[in-house]
């Protein structure tokens, strides 16, 4: 009888099993951002290239009717200057709100914070230090504001609805008592020079250029640095955010922070426009802000918006506004459009959401 056992050969082991994939992340190591199919991304891309060339129509349509309407006043430079520069204030607030609303929370303060630094910059105290004196305090108030909303909303666990609100009434109750429901004048020569034609650059007004360099550093932000995704990832689906490594909380402590310094920009900006500080500066601010960022395709439940389509926003309410205001129709008719535009653009995205 043979005792000896049969041996069964062995498979051989591929090299590295058992032991961690070279492609898989160190113990300990945050997971990669999370992030879309191809396909997902491809749609998303080519929903927003869609929306913005409708807003390029739509701002086509409205040029078409004014020159048909008023074509000596509309297409003058002077008018196109004042749509552009009157788009330029609104349109840097609208930048902060769009990442404020890409990151998933919302943002009503922003009219009463521009309110109050326009308030606080114009000061009798602040103009002794000139011109840098009046931007530095516009940009500080517009950061310390948006530092109060950011621990409000990430670290004190408020809605950011109830926390932008309250914001609101503190700031223009502030901006009141300051001024003293009075009008505060700018008696820098060189804050009222940069508002003057002889200091445009060829043809363009200093603030349309501010408004321009806002654009594309927010566009850079958003579309090329590991910021804008964490800011989409965030407003997208918080939880997988934070089991991606990201800290949420600091994340929307940021945005706010975003926010509060464009409109500080956006402060001094309407300083060099009008000359003075007042505490209704700003008024109904945040409603043309958002409604800018909804038509261009921000989601206000977060995760989905573009810089350009909402800088395009802008151009579209401040072109109607123009319109408006050469034909001689009332206030009431312009909200009334404002209103009607915005719900078509809700009832576009619920009809076109991913």
């Amino acid at each position: 009888m043979n005792t000896s056992e049969e041996k069964v050969p062995r498979r051989p082991v591929p090299a590295g099993a058992g032991s961690t994939p070279a492609h898989a992340p160190a113990p300990g190591a945050p997971a990669p951002l999370p992030s879309r199919t191809p396909g997902v991304r491809g749609r998303l891309r080519a929903h927003a290239d869609l929306r913005n060339l409708s807003l390029l129509g739509v701002l086509a349509a409205l040029v078409a009717v004014g020159a048909l309407t008023r074509p000596e006043q509309f297409l003058s430079v002077q008018n196109l200057q004042l749509v552009l520069t009157q788009a330029s204030v609104i349109g840097v607030v609208t930048v902060g709100v769009t990442f404020v609303i890409i990151g998933g929370g919302i943002d009503l303060s922003v009219g009463a914070m521009v309110a109050l630094a326009t308030v606080w910059a114009t000061t009798v105290a602040t103009q002794e230090y000139g011109l840098g004196g009046i931007l530095l305090c516009a940009l500080l108030v517009g950061l310390g504001c948006g530092l109060v909303n950011g621990l409000l909303v990430s670290f004190g666990g408020m809605v950011p609805f109830i926390a932008t609100l309250a914001m609101l009434a503190a700031a223009r109750g502030l901006a009141l008592q300051i001024s003293q429901g009075g009008t505060q004048i700018v008696s820098v020569p060189s804050v009222l020079d940069l508002g003057r034609r002889d200091a445009y650059v060829l043809g363009i007004p200093p603030i349309v250029l501010v408004f321009a360099a806002v654009t594309v550093t927010g566009w850079l932000l958003l579309n090329r640095t590991t910021f804008g995704r964490r800011t989409v990832a965030v407003g997208g689906n918080p939880e997988a955010a934070r089991l991606a490594g990201i800290d949420v909380r600091r994340q929307r402590l940021l945005l706010y922070l975003l926010s509060g310094l464009c409109c500080g920009i956006a402060a001094f900006l309407l300083i060099v426009l009008t000359g003075s500080g007042q505490n209704t500066n700003g008024n109904l601010y945040e409603l043309d802000a958002i409604a800018a960022a909804i038509i261009g395709g921000t989601l206000l439940s977060g995760g989905r918006g573009t810089v350009t389509g909402s800088v395009l926003g802008v151009l579209v309410f401040t072109t109607i506004t123009n319109l408006f205001a050469l034909n001689n129709l009332e206030t009431a008719v312009q909200q009334i459009a404002k209103g009607a535009i915005i719900v078509i653009a809700v009832l576009v995205q619920k009809g076109h959401k991913s």
